[in-house]
């Protein structure tokens, strides 16, 4: 099944009011595990990849052009995603490498600032036929940036999509970025008004902070987009650490990431199933 846009994706699962797991890369083995989750799930995923893992690997064509091999490889439909990028030069990047979609966060920017921004750049990716999500009420936890108890408000939130003309947008509801614990309170009834509110697609960030009850309560009140890293992350060093610790003499990393690779494509499958509503 070749490369497919995230509109779609995301589209058709707002349309029903159900949820899609979007994974973050950070090397090729990641990339994989979330393909082949998907693939075992039966159901459509995202691949994303943030400014900082392209700045780990000195540039965003190494693990975007591995990125979106596999997924034009992929037996479901997988679609390829630049998170949270700040530099409209990386957003330019990612369209010429045929990235399907990009997050532009200028969330930290006065709002006049950030709708001009944001709008600049939205404008640019629709001429390439590149989907486009902002943030607005910035997500906590990211780089240490946030007042705790940040909630992105309704109205604004309308006014933004009208002003800018993104795809999706990204909102503070209670969930903070690179959370260890899966304990995150969030505001069902605030993500039921954004919903209300807005005509676009939410995004969930910092998910992995999330439990599973509460992602699917999420989905059900109007969230569409759920991002999830960090629990992954958590995942693949702990079997990475078990798998050393069992075979302390152990010198092909194949022996040990291959492990912590397939550990991760069965969570990213059984997420995947926590997040889609027939």
């Amino acid at each position: 099944m070749p490369l497919s846009p995230t509109g779609d994706i995301t589209g058709a699962a707002h349309a029903r009011r159900s949820g899609v797991g979007a994974f973050n890369v950070v090397q090729i083995e990641h990339a994989e595990a979330i393909v082949a989750g998907a693939e075992r799930a039966g159901l459509p995923v995202v691949l994303q990849i943030s400014e900082n893992t392209a700045r780990y690997h000195g540039g965003l064509a190494p693990v975007g052009l591995a990125s979106l091999s596999l997924a034009r490889a992929a037996r479901v439909p997988v679609a390829v995603h630049l998170d949270h990028a700040e530099s409209a030069e990386l957003v330019r990047e990612a369209v010429e490498l045929g990235f399907t979609s990009v997050m532009f966060d200028a969330s930290k920017l006065p709002y006049e600032e950030n709708v001009a921004a944001t709008r600049a750049i939205t404008e640019f990716c629709h001429r390439s036929d590149v989907w486009v999500e902002a943030e607005l009420g910035e997500v906590g936890g990211k780089d240490g940036a946030h007042a705790p108890g940040v909630r992105t408000d309704p109205a604004e939130a309308r006014a933004f999509t009208g002003a800018t003309g993104v795809d999706a947008l990204a909102v503070a509801v209670g969930s903070s970025h690179a959370m260890l614990t899966r304990d995150a309170v969030l505001d069902f009834a605030l993500i039921e008004r954004l919903r209300a509110a807005i005509g676009v697609p939410l995004v969930l960030h910092g998910s992995s902070g999330v439990g599973d009850s509460d992602l699917a309560k999420a989905v059900a009140a109007g969230m569409t987009k759920v991002n999830i890293s960090t629990h992954l992350n958590k995942l693949f060093t702990r079997t990475v650490r078990e798998q050393l610790a069992a075979q302390p003499e152990v010198a092909d990393p194949r022996k040990y990431l291959g492990p912590a690779r397939t550990a991760v494509e069965f969570e990213v499958a059984r997420l995947i199933g926590v997040l889609h509503r027939d």
